[in-house]
């Protein structure tokens, strides 16, 4: 009984200064590609922008919100030519892409400037998507500090030749469970790497340098 208490001991342990590991080497990885003012960023073709809950009546939440208008700011200042907006669109009732798209139609942005990936289930699925589907090559991606290291690493893991911007004008609530949460979602990201994950849902190429309208289904 005492050995199998040792045991489970030995491994609840060596899972935790695994997940500690896992954490810092992500962090580590990502952050000399992290900015934090948009003059310090690169001019890159491509703004991805990743996806996140929308309200019932269509409007996006404050975390989603933000990561658009610091895209369309990036847009408009010159530091991307095209948006590629992925989300979650796996069911006809909830529509995160073209909820961002409207927002970005009600601020001018043409329908030509905006790409849209339906089948950004999670940041895995919208940056494998980024480089096998629309073939990026050089990006920004916008979203929130607490996920930025995560979505750098692996976009760049996944040969897109990527820089993060840190989307933060406010704190979120809960924030102390967003951050908890990218815990587990780091040792999941660097799974993900590992075994060379397929994406959800694959399908033919849509070149993010040619037609956009494929993608629009509204």
């Amino acid at each position: 009984m005492k050995r199998l208490l040792n045991i489970i001991v030995f491994l609840v342990v060596g899972g935790l200064l695994a997940v500690v590991f896992l954490q810092v080497y992500v962090n580590q990885t990502a952050a000399p590609h992290m900015k934090y003012n948009l003059e310090e960023i690169e001019p890159a073709y491509t703004g991805i922008v990743l996806g996140a809950s929308v309200r019932p009546d269509k409007s996006l939440s404050p975390i989603l919100k933000d990561r658009v208008d610091a895209a369309y700011l990036a847009y408009q200042e010159g530091k991307i030519k095209k948006f590629l907006l992925s989300g979650d669109h796996g069911q006809t009732d909830y529509d995160e892409v073209n909820a961002m798209k409207t927002y970005l139609n009600n601020k001018g942005v043409p329908d030509s400037d905006i790409f849209l990936d339906h089948a950004g289930f999670d940041t895995y699925d919208s940056m494998i998507r980024a480089r096998s589907i629309f073939k990026v090559e050089k990006a920004i991606v916008f979203t929130q500090k607490f996920h930025l290291p995560r979505a750098v690493y692996l976009g760049r893991n996944l040969d897109l030749d990527l820089e993060g911007f840190a989307v933060d004008p406010k704190s979120y609530e809960p924030s102390a469970y967003l951050k908890r949460r990218e815990w587990l979602a780091n040792v999941k990201a660097w799974t993900e790497i590992y075994i060379e994950k397929r994406p959800t849902f694959e399908g033919i190429s849509i070149p993010i340098t040619g037609d956009s309208s494929p993608t629009h289904d509204q």
